[in-house]
């Protein structure tokens, strides 16, 4: 699953390579003045292989991960009032890496201060991995703006889900 822009997906329509499920509400003109239905589902004709997105090395994703909960003492709260904490102190060699940042409130992560949790007697609630590609939550964002998609989208959300 994958989304692409219109002008590809007009493209591969037009070339045979990709096969039109379902059209969208606006309409594109060309260059020569014709007005061509926007595809807004299409399937390929042919697989095409690519690599799996992996979820970004960002705050909201690295919170989202870990339920907005301090992996410390286990209270939850708003991203205003969390922090990142490296259980392996980059000075200690620890990478900037999903399997090596965790969420901490602003106590506990100054608690640890430069430590690890073991050198500083505490202890982590889960231990930080890298998330899964979720393709159902990827794309479910979609369907609000494109109705005509959730009828695809729905199966991977309920697979993912499970």
């Amino acid at each position: 699953m994958h989304v692409c822009a219109v002008r590809r997906a007009i493209v591969l329509t037009i070339t045979g390579r990709a096969d039109l499920l379902e059209q969208g509400h606006e309409g594109i003109r060309s260059a020569g003045g014709k007005l061509f239905s926007t595809p807004s589902v299409i399937r390929l004709q042919s697989y095409i292989k690519r690599p799996t997105p992996r979820p970004r090395l960002t705050r909201k994703e690295i919170f989202s991960r870990d339920g907005y909960k301090c992996q410390y003492c286990a209270i939850k709260l708003d991203s205003q009032h969390l922090t990142l904490d490296h259980v392996i102190p980059r000075r200690l060699g620890g990478q900037h890496e999903w399997e090596n940042i965790t969420t901490a409130c602003s106590k506990c992560n100054h608690k640890k201060g430069g430590r690890t949790p073991l050198q500083a007697g505490m202890r982590l609630g889960a231990e930080p991995i890298r998330p899964r590609t979720d393709i159902g939550r990827t794309f479910i964002s979609y369907v609000s703006q494109y109705s005509e998609w959730e009828q695809y989208l729905v199966p991977w959300y309920r697979k993912s889900a499970a």
